[in-house]
C-alpha cells in the first residue's frame, strides 16, 4: 500500500507550549504497518470547529487501546475510511496522515454555536470514535454528544484511562446485554480476559450494580481483579478453563474479550432457556470488510451473526450477540457520577510522556495487560491534586523505562 506524503520527523523534539499557525503537534502514520510507521509531526492540521455541535478540546492526556495497534496495521481501514467520507467509495483518496488514540481527557477551548452543555475552560473527557482523527495530538474535535465532564476526583492522566473501555463496556453490557443498575443484582456474569482495560472496568461497573462477577485471567492478575471486586477468579494457566467453569453455577451473561475457542466453550456455561446472553467483543466484521471488500464482507459478517444467533436460540434459548463501541457522552455522564462516588477507580499500568509514544505502543504490544497504558500529552499536569487523591485510587505500574 502506498503511503501519502507528509512532513514527519523520525524523533520527537521537546514539546513546545506554542502552536504553529493552523497546525499542531501529533503522532501520526502515513501508511499502515508496524511501530516504525509512527512519526512525530508539528504540521498536522488543527481539527477546528466546523459544525454548530462541535467541541474542540486541548488534550492533556490520552491512553492506548488494542484497537490502536490494530488500526496502525490497517485493521478496519476500508469500513472506517467509508465512515469518514461516504464519497470515498467512489475514489481512492488517501486517509493519511492518520492520528491514532481513542481516549481523551482535557480542556474545552472552543465550541460550536449550538453547544449548550460545555464552554471554554471546562475539563472534559471522551472516547474518540475510530473514524475520527485521534487524541495522540495537541487538539481533538468531537461533537457535543460524544463529550462529558471529567470526574472531579481524577487527574487528566487518571481520567484518560477510562472513556473508551467504559463506552465499549456500557454498549456491550447495556445495549447488547440488557443489564443496568436496576436489573443486575441477581445476575451471574462471567468476564473472560478480565485483567485488561474493558475487563477491569466491567468488573467495577457490574459490582456497582450489584452483580455476581466471575473472571478468567492469569494467576498473577488475580490480586488485581479481586481488588476490583471480582467474586470468583479462574486461572487459565492452572488447567482446563472450561472444566473449572463447568463446576460452577451457570451464568446469566458472558462478556467475552478473547474470542476463538472461548466462544464455543462459553455456550454450555450459560443458563438454558432462561434468557441468558453471550456477548463477544471479538467480531469478524472489520476483518471481513478488509479481506472481502465492503459489500461482501458486510454480507458475510451479517450471515455469520444471523446463523449463530438462530442456532443458539433454537438449541438452548441463549441469545448470541456482538458488542461494539458506541460513542455516548450521556453514558459517560453516569460513569462520572460513579467515579466521583468512589465506585469506579482508574487502573493505570504504565504511563509515558508524549515524546515516547512508540515506547507506549511497544508496552501495549507485549500483551498481558493489567489495566491501561496512558500518554501524558501536556506535561503540565495536576500532580498536587493527583497526590492528594492517591490514597483513594488504584494504581498498578510496571517497572518499564519511560514509565513513572
Amino acid at each position: 500500500m502506498l503511503a501519502c506524503r507528509f512532513n514527519l520527523a523520525t524523533r520527537a523534539p521537546r514539546i513546545s507550549p506554542s502552536m504553529r499557525q493552523s497546525c499542531m503537534s501529533a503522532w501520526a502514520i502515513g501508511q499502515y504497518g508496524t511501530n516504525e510507521v509512527l512519526r512525530y509531526s508539528e504540521e498536522i492540521p488543527v481539527p477546528t470547529v466546523s459544525s454548530p455541535s462541535d467541541v474542540m478540546i486541548k488534550v492533556h492526556a490520552t491512553s492506548l487501546n488494542p484497537l490502536d495497534v490494530l488500526m496502525r496495521g490497517g485493521y478496519g481501514a476500508k469500513l472506517l475510511k467509508l465512515r469518514r467520507d461516504p464519497l470515498s467509495v467512489m475514489d481512492s483518496g488517501c486517509e493519511f496522515p492518520l492520528v491514532l488514540g481513542r481516549d481523551v481527557s482535557g480542556e474545552v477551548v472552543d465550541c460550536g454555536s449550538e453547544v449548550t452543555h460545555f464552554a471554554p475552560g471546562d475539563e472534559v473527557w471522551a472516547a474518540v470514535p475510530p473514524w475520527k482523527q485521534g487524541s495522540l495530538a495537541e487538539y481533538v474535535t468531537l461533537t457535543e454528544y460524544e463529550v462529558s465532564h471529567k470526574p472531579e476526583l481524577l487527574s487528566h492522566t487518571e481520567a484518560a484511562s477510562i472513556p473508551y473501555v467504559a463506552s465499549t463496556a456500557v454498549s456491550a453490557l447495556v445495549n447488547a446485554g440488557g443489564l443496568c443498575r436496576d436489573t443486575s443484582s441477581d445476575k451471574r456474569v462471567l468476564i473472560t480476559g478480565g485483567s485488561g482495560g474493558v475487563g477491569t472496568f466491567s468488573i467495577q461497573l457490574l459490582k456497582a450494580w450489584g452483580a455476581h462477577v466471575t473472571v478468567t485471567c492469569s494467576q498473577n492478575a488475580e490480586g488485581l481483579v479481586r481488588g476490583l471486586g471480582a467474586d470468583e477468579v479462574v486461572d487459565y494457566t492452572a488447567g482446563d478453563v472450561a472444566e473449572q467453569l463447568g463446576t460452577m453455577e451457570k451464568f446469566d451473561l458472558i462478556l467475552d474479550n478473547i474470542g476463538g475457542d472461548t466462544e464455543q466453550q462459553a455456550m454450555g456455561l450459560l443458563k438454558p432457556w432462561a434468557g441468558a446472553k453471550y456477548i463477544t467483543l471479538v467480531t469478524p466484521l472489520l476483518l471481513n470488510t478488509d479481506s472481502m471488500g465492503l459489500l461482501d464482507g458486510a454480507v458475510n459478517a451479517g450471515f455469520t451473526l444471523h446463523t449463530k444467533a438462530i442456532q443458539n436460540l433454537i438449541s438452548s434459548g441463549v441469545f448470541y450477540r456482538w458488542g461494539f463501541y458506541v460513542p455516548d457522552g450521556p453514558a459517560l455522564d453516569e460513569i462520572t457520577k460513579l467515579v466521583d462516588a468512589g465506585k469506579i477507580l482508574p487502573v493505570v499500568e504504565a504511563q509515558f510522556p508524549f515524546t515516547q509514544v512508540p515506547q507506549a505502543f511497544q508496552k501495549l504490544e507485549q500483551g498481558h495487560a493489567r489495566g491501561k497504558t496512558v500518554v501524558r500529552v501536556t506535561e503540565k499536569n495536576d500532580r498536587q491534586k493527583q497526590s492528594a487523591k492517591r490514597n483513594k485510587l488504584l494504581w498498578f505500574f510496571s517497572p518499564l523505562q519511560g514509565s513513572t
